[in-house]
């Protein structure tokens, strides 16, 4: 019986390109050696090959759920924005610059669009670690201590930004710098559509690139459609 462990590197890619992020992760070659065992392929990079088969698995059993953000408290949901799209966001900037410089190293000369694409991967993944921050470290604890005082009965702290509706204003137009330069890589990349013949690292680029529009996408809807909306309206009832 053929485990996960004896199938080529390049087979499992084949069959999920997103495998292709695990492997480079673990420093694996996926594309140009990857016609050994994924076991043969750990031994050399000396890892555990049970935690890429793991890995590689649960990319199988990860499945949408259907949430009720929009029930969610305040607090819970910046959380969860932190803990599961700051932290996408952290983990797969470094790889979409490996990616970006490889592929427009490599290819750049025959498809010259790659080194714009180079260029915006930097700016985006640059500019939306700053937004991150400045959610983490002013606009979110602020909405805490929101919801603090609706739960506590007491008055809202005095902020220096005024008012919530100034930094929320502030991340809503990063919220659409970030997404035009989203918009302007998919165009380039005829929407993350790697050229014919394209090898796996190529294909894994754009992979990961349409993944992370998507994540951002959900991202943004949670701050912009919920969150942002909710706390301007909880400011509002505790300071009449």
């Amino acid at each position: 019986m053929t485990t996960l462990q004896d199938k080529t590197v390049a087979d499992v890619v084949t069959e999920n390109i997103k495998a292709a992020h695990v492997f480079k992760k673990y420093g694996i070659d996926f594309c140009c050696g990857g016609g050994v065992s994924i076991k043969k392929a750990c031994e050399k990079a000396e890892i555990d090959p049970v935690l890429v088969e793991t890995e590689i698995l649960n990319l199988e059993n990860i499945k949408d759920r259907a949430l009720d953000f929009n029930s969610w408290k305040l607090d819970f949901l910046t959380d969860h924005i932190i803990n599961v799209h700051h932290g996408y966001v952290e983990e797969s900037s470094p790889l979409l610059l490996q990616y970006s410089q490889r592929v427009n190293h490599v290819h750049g000369h025959h498809y010259t669009e790659l080194a714009e694409i180079e260029s915006l991967v930097k700016q985006v993944v640059q500019e939306l670690a700053a937004h991150m921050k400045k959610e983490e470290l002013i606009l979110f604890p602020f909405i805490k201590k929101l919801v603090k005082a609706e739960r506590e009965g007491t008055e809202v702290p005095p902020i220096h930004f005024g008012t919530v509706e100034n930094p929320i204003k502030m991340m809503e137009a990063e919220h659409e710098e970030a997404g035009e330069i989203l918009r302007k890589i998919a165009k380039l990349s005829n929407n993350f559509t790697p050229p014919q013949g394209a090898c796996n690292t190529y294909k894994a680029f754009y992979s990961k690139l349409e993944e992370f529009e998507q994540d951002l996408h959900q991202h943004v809807h949670l701050e912009n459609n919920i969150l942002f909306p909710k706390a301007l309206k909880l400011e509002k009832t505790l300071k009449k």
